[in-house]
């Protein structure tokens, strides 16, 4: 008998491919609500933010203890942020906030593991938007290039420090420079290692989908939402002011159905981000900064999903650490057209003997004569 390809639910729209991901969000679907509350104190959700606690980021631990850290796990979780309008009731913060806090979650779980992935601070603080965000106060728009470069040389200079697993998580509206950052990295540099964008409430959309469930949530996951505020009221409840809170509607003009809110659940043709002109924007459409019921934002709503990215990143990082053990990358025949011989001494532990830095390389493809 075949193996069964498909892991179905009580819900015909939900059902997880039978891999190593599909069994787990099929686990975290299935658990009780005592075993998604073990979870979140197995990560220490609740903790405060740990962007000021020494030792708990890259830039603010003593180097020779990022030295030795890494030996044990050369992968490093880059949150990526933005500044940004999230309503009255929520910081301009909010899409950072969401970041640093899940990935200092899996930074304490892989640390009392024995294998404590390393965080770098957030190389974006005020990131790249679509469109309809513009003129809205609070909201800081960079320009695309500045956002891609500062993508690629902040990879170029992890690289370079022997951090050649790089994992960018987002939560913000400016994925389509993320990815081209990440294949512009590989085509300008050809260096082997491994990057990747993480958009974490994609990676678990299926606990975003309204259900009748316990603690279920009642709208899609739009922006400055339901969702948004539920999952900043759990993990960062202090900078979040719910007496001040306001319900807003977007105002569509035509297309209505063509275009999918945030996490694509609606199976619809189109993802949010390839089109505008079909919305008012914000600025005249919601000018209250929030699209949805943000005042049913509850922060019990916001554990499961939660739960499900702390646990994704760790089998995430658990199984390219068995592909390729700390200090190692795929082989350059395979990946590179860079020689073997030629990327070795950029290998070698930084500063030791016989170490290059990358910015030693010779230039390689289209970009020789740049």
């Amino acid at each position: 008998m075949s193996e069964q390809k498909w892991l179905f639910t009580e819900r015909p729209e939900i059902f997880f491919e039978n891999t190593s991901v599909g069994r787990l969000k099929k686990e975290l679907w299935d658990a009780s609500e005592e075993e998604i509350d073990a979870i979140l104190e197995d990560y220490g959700i609740g903790a405060p933010p740990e962007l000021g606690k020494a030792g708990c980021y890259i830039q603010n631990t003593p180097r020779h203890i990022v030295c030795e850290k890494r030996k044990k796990n050369d992968i490093v979780l880059v949150p990526v942020g933005c500044t940004e309008n999230h309503g009255v009731h929520n910081p301009s913060g909010l899409d950072t906030f969401m970041c640093t806090q899940i990935c200092e979650g899996v930074r304490r779980y892989t640390a009392k593991k024995g294998y404590e992935v390393a965080l770098a601070f957030p190389p974006l603080n005020y990131g790249g938007h679509p469109y309809h965000h513009i003129g809205m106060p609070g909201t800081v728009i960079m320009p695309e290039e500045v956002v891609k470069e500062t993508l690629i040389y902040t990879m170029l200079g992890l690289w370079d420090d022997g951090f050649r697993k790089i994992i960018l998580v987002n939560n913000h509206g400016h994925l389509w420079m993320m990815e081209a950052a990440v294949q512009e990295f590989f085509k300008r540099y050809q260096l082997p290692g491994f990057a990747t964008v993480i958009e974490w409430h994609k990676t678990v959309r299926e606990f975003f989908y309204p259900t009748d469930r316990p603690h279920g949530w009642t709208t899609q996951f739009v922006h400055a939402d339901e969702a948004e505020t539920a999952v900043a009221n759990l993990l960062f409840p202090e900078m979040v002011d719910m007496s001040v809170c306001v319900d807003a509607q977007p105002k569509a003009m035509m297309l209505q159905g063509h275009y999918d809110t945030s996490v694509n659940s609606l199976f619809r043709p189109h993802e949010w981000a390839y089109a505008e002109g079909h919305n008012v924007i914000e600025r005249f459409g919601t000018p209250e900064g929030v699209v949805g019921y943000p005042s049913r934002g509850t922060a019990d709503k916001a554990r499961r999903p939660i739960a499900a990215i702390l646990k994704y990143l760790t089998l995430m990082i658990d199984e390219i650490l068995e592909a390729f053990p700390p200090g190692t990358v795929p082989p350059c025949d395979k990946f590179s057209f860079r020689s073997q011989e030629e990327i070795d001494a950029c290998l070698k532990e930084p500063l030791s003997p016989g170490w290059k830095s990358v910015h030693e390389l010779h230039k390689i493809g289209i970009f020789e004569a740049l």
